[in-house]
């Protein structure tokens, strides 16, 4: 059975579970927006439910009545009026569901470790920038000074401490530097193709040799491409044409040479030495954006040639900026005492041999729910 089903079934208002009658529509933000920072901000493990379209007669028994789908297309936009009115981020998800042939609707909210939310901007009147609520038994209320002060007191003495984290390169000792062979990028197939065609280019502007049918031309392209390869003709254009479109033309290749057959594996070891798991963990790393740098962005097929098997797993996330290559990946939980590698499958990364004898940094932070502040720091790679 569906998990929402079960939790709409279980039909008993608490300190987690809300449930309404009708969807709030246009007319009811003012509720909503209450209804959302009252159950962010309740004392409970897990995501917090609203269950629309279900409510109770005075006996005390369930009566079901279906929400329309126009609810669920976005007009108000829940996520939109969450996002405009409270702070800090809350995550919310509204879906359909079915319960007893009737459509109802729920909306989960969760990661609520950034306690207290509240109010970012004036909606009206009545709900105001700084107005904060929680969830109490069955009922919303409105936050006081001690409660406050007693949720970011909770939340000081429950969280983890960022100095009690190691992050390194794995081996037999975990250590902050990575040795990381170079590699000769003139071999890879794109390079290799550029070269012959650039060597027919200059027989063709050599004026001496002018015109594609010259016998010294034949002999280039047969040395080249190989006696069984027959000689086409081609101008100068044409040939410049292809030398553009060499890249395109041997994506694939390259990228076999760089990720698969070339590759290095670039892996992280976490370690919590803290008294507490770290919750909801996640690493960011950023590293120089240089041309003979290669960083995967995607775990490349192996060639049979490689003798390398395909690794299953979540690879991590990387993105190409103009100084920069940043990679991030949820971890999840980080127990303590034990090391924990970060990636389920490594960064594949390739160094052409004109970074050899250089160093890069590599910047890393870890951040979690229960982590004052990120644990941050600076690793190296030695080509």
């Amino acid at each position: 059975m569906n998990r929402l089903v079960k939790i709409a079934l279980r039909a008993a208002p608490s300190t987690d579970i809300q449930y309404r009658r009708a969807p709030y529509g246009s007319h009811d933000i003012r509720r909503f927006l209450r209804d959302v920072i009252a159950l962010a901000n309740t004392a409970v493990e897990g995501p917090r439910y609203i269950v629309i379209g279900l409510d109770f007669d005075r006996d005390g028994k369930k009566r079901l009545h279906s929400v329309h789908a126009d609810d669920f297309s976005g007009k108000p936009s829940y996520q939109s009026l969450v996002t405009d009115f409270i702070e800090p981020k809350v995550h919310l998800r509204y879906q359909a569901i079915t319960v007893e042939d009737t459509r109802l609707g729920v909306f989960e909210i969760s990661h609520c470790s950034d306690t207290p939310y509240m109010m970012r901007i004036d909606h009206s009147e009545t709900l105001r920038r700084g107005d904060a609520f929680i969830r109490v038994n069955d009922a919303a209320i409105k936050l006081g000074r001690g409660q406050l002060q007693s949720m970011f007191e909770r939340r000081f003495h429950e969280t983890a401490s960022a100095k009690r984290i190691e992050i390194k390169f794995p081996g037999e000792i975990i250590h902050k530097v990575l040795k990381v062979k170079t590699v000769d990028l003139t071999r890879m197939p794109s390079a290799v193709a550029s070269s012959k065609l650039n060597q027919m280019l200059e027989i063709q502007t050599d004026s001496k040799y002018s015109g594609s049918t010259t016998v010294m031309a034949r002999l280039t392209h047969a040395r080249l491409f190989g006696s069984d390869n027959p000689y086409e003709t081609k101008s100068r254009w044409e040939l410049i044409e292809e030398l553009a479109a060499i890249k395109l033309k041997h994506r694939g290749d390259d990228e076999r040479f760089l990720f698969d057959e070339k590759s290095e594996s670039l892996q992280f070891v976490i370690l919590n030495q803290g008294d507490e798991p770290i919750k909801d963990a996640s690493l960011s790393l950023a590293m120089p954006n240089h041309g003979s740098f290669y960083v995967a962005d995607h775990l490349p097929e192996p060639s049979p040639d490689s003798g390398r098997r395909q690794e299953h797993g979540e690879y991590p996330r990387m993105r190409m900026k103009d100084d920069s290559i940043q990679v991030s990946k949820s971890i999840g939980m980080i127990p303590c005492g034990e090391p924990v590698l970060a990636f389920e499958v490594p960064l594949r990364v390739c160094a052409g041999s004109e970074l050899k004898g250089r160093k890069f940094g590599v910047r890393y932070a870890l951040s979690g729910a229960n982590l004052r502040d990120p644990a941050k720091g600076m690793l190296r790679l030695v080509f």
